[in-house]
């Protein structure tokens, strides 16, 4: 059985605010994403986490801290999709939830993710082009 690919992409972000931090590099988010990644393997799903030093988003917003955050699943033809466009409005305002959400929609159900050309605005300008 071959294994669904998914990439999660961390962006550089230059935070205006600082009550919109979350550390995305300490052992915290290393336990979630291990975690993630064991339970995905599970059913077929190979999980990766990745920097992405190239881009930087301006986080002023949660909003914005859900763009700074990535999906990539080649096999459903996701090339960087922002969290914010995958789960559209946060329930909880917890980010590991929300990825959680993000990984695991595009994992079991890539169809139920609205196309970059619908006319729901999601993004902030965070460079993805949704």
């Amino acid at each position: 059985m071959s294994m669904k690919k998914i990439t999660i992409s961390i962006c550089s972000q230059n935070h205006i605010r600082d009550n919109w931090k979350v550390n995305l590099e300490g052992d915290e988010f290393n336990a979630f994403t291990e975690g993630l990644s064991e339970e995905l393997a599970a059913f077929g799903v190979e999980l990766d986490c990745i920097r992405n030093d190239v881009v930087t988003v301006n986080v002023n917003s949660y909003a914005d801290l859900l763009n700074a955050v990535r999906v990539t699943s080649p096999s459903d033809g996701f090339i960087n999709k922002c969290v914010g466009h995958i789960i559209g409005q946060s329930q909880n305002l917890k980010l590991f939830e929300d990825i959680k959400r993000a990984v695991n929609r595009v994992a079991f159900a890539p169809e139920t993710v609205e196309p970059d050309d619908s006319n729901r605005k999601v993004c902030h300008n965070c460079g993805c082009g949704c």
